[in-house]
């Protein structure tokens, strides 16, 4: 159990009935996220038809951050350094090739290799990859101040977003993992349905499916019995 000072994290007994439908708490706060991130960039950049004023990626970013907030892929350092260094490779791979196929394989290849080096690998960022790579005339006229604005501007206000709407709900994020009381030693067998049984009152959507989760759980297991030699 937290104490009154510590963030907030999700627990078992934390908005039980929301964590039954938490899709409809991450529609609506990606929707919100995704309306005042626009509303922002707009603002700050006017009406100038020529250069996308909300990052099409955005809305992938969104279903992360707001759906699966506990996701690894999902936390602030791989959402802002994703779309940072995809789109400076993406112009890279622009100014060698231009807008050709040739640009878009190798700035996809380069911006996975990058994201994964840098440990800030989310899968969103291989769209704005693209769309730097393979650049109309006004964003290549932009060049790295593009980075700055839309992108940056996008990126900030989307997280902002986030870390608002998830903390009013519940859920930690940045993500931190509830703190356990310690636990008996015990060597015994989980049953399936004490796994469904926790996954029901749990308040997150997990991004790993209820079978592998099942293999991951019974595999633990395994390997405590064998050393303890049970």
């Amino acid at each position: 159990m937290t104490t009154p000072h510590a963030p907030l994290a999700a627990t078992p007994t934390r908005m039980m009935f929301s964590g039954r439908i938490g899709w409809l708490r991450g529609a609506i706060g990606a929707g919100l996220a995704i309306a005042l991130t626009a509303l922002v960039a707009r603002l700050a950049l006017g009406f100038d038809p020529s250069l996308p004023w909300l990052v099409a990626s955005m809305g992938a970013s969104a279903v992360l951050v707001f759906v699966l907030p506990a996701s690894p892929l999902a936390q602030p350092w791989p959402v802002f350094g994703s779309h940072i260094v995809a789109a400076a490779i993406g112009f890279g791979c622009h100014a060698l090739f231009g807008a050709h196929w040739a640009a878009a394989g190798l700035a996809v290849g380069l911006a996975i290799a990058a994201m994964s080096l840098l440990r800030c690998l989310h899968p969103p960022a291989g769209g704005t990859v693209l769309l730097t790579a393979l650049a109309t005339p006004a964003i290549a006229a932009a060049g790295l101040w593009f980075l700055v604005a839309p992108l940056g501007l996008n990126v900030l206000a989307l997280l902002l977003g986030g870390l608002v709407w998830n903390r009013l709900t519940g859920h930690s994020y940045p993500h931190r993992p509830a703190p356990q009381p310690p636990q008996a030693d015990w060597v015994g067998h989980i049953e399936d349905a004490d796994l469904d049984a926790v996954l029901a009152e749990w308040d997150e959507v997990l991004d790993v499916s209820r079978d592998d989760l099942s293999v991951l759980v019974h595999a633990v297991e395994a390997k405590v019995r064998a050393r303890r030699g049970v």
